[in-house]
């Protein structure tokens, strides 16, 4: 049985959910301010947690930046507030998902099992990518990711990413030195059809490289296709088919 938790001031709204999820056969627990939710979220008992941004103690976002320090827990943000700078920020600290209210209830049952399908998802062999035999071991040049671990080191020194960022660079390094369209990595990674106006891809996509840094010698390891998708880099290569640049 899965296991969700709300963040929520609105009590009214959390009962209506809890008894809508408990029905579907999900265990579901709501707390209604932002301590109560970073102690929750931490407490290793739940697989995603729905968050609210205006909250009581602290808001939304310092939730998340809280628990984004600590877990990879899958976060979708639930809010009325309509700011399309606040659904930047939100994906910027590493939300899985960002729902505005109002909103309907079997939208939201189903946008928490995609965000639950894509953290159970393992992607198929590729050639060209080394992996490990005993325990799955993606390798490209100087960095090793294990999916089975959630972990990813680049020169071997760890490197913390989100769930989105994980799942977004294992999509690429799978198909490394290959074109990944916008159309998958928005479908396999974010779990709905690509938009040219969805900037949520591209923010992840900037704070992947950010983290992972260049290779050793000041080249992307990540090239950009324009309007096509993104090609993972092997060491020396300069992208896919010479279309590709580093923007």
């Amino acid at each position: 049985m899965k296991r969700i938790l709300v963040v929520d001031d609105d009590m009214e709204l959390c009962e209506l959910l809890e008894a809508y999820f408990e029905r579907e056969g999900f265990a579901f627990r709501h707390v209604h301010d932002g301590i109560a939710g970073i102690r929750e979220a931490l407490s290793g008992k739940y697989d995603v947690m729905v968050l609210d941004v205006m909250l009581p103690g602290c808001d939304g976002f310092e939730v998340l930046r809280e628990v984004r320090n600590r877990t990879d827990l899958p976060v979708l943000f639930l809010t009325a507030r309509t700011d399309h700078v606040d659904r930047i920020v939100g994906f910027e600290l590493g939300a899985d998902d960002y729902i505005p209210k109002p909103f309907h209830t079997r939208e939201l049952a189903a946008r928490i099992r995609a965000v639950l399908r894509r953290t159970e998802r393992r992607n198929e062999d590729v050639p060209g990518v080394l992996r490990g035999r005993e325990e799955e071991l993606l390798v490209v040049g100087d960095l090793e990711c294990r999916p089975g671990a959630r972990s990813v080191k680049v020169g071997g020194v760890p490197v913390a990413l989100t769930g989105t960022e994980f799942r977004l660079l294992e999509t690429l390094l799978v198909s490394a030195g290959r074109l990944v369209s916008l159309e998958r990595l928005s479908r396999d990674v974010l779990g709905r059809r690509h938009s040219p106006f969805d900037r949520s891809l591209g923010v992840h996509m900037s704070r992947l490289r950010k983290k992972l840094g260049p290779y050793s010698d000041g080249t992307e390891r990540i090239h950009t296709v324009r309007s096509e998708g993104y090609v993972y880099a092997f060491p020396g290569e300069d992208g896919c088919s010479g279309k590709a640049d580093a923007s």
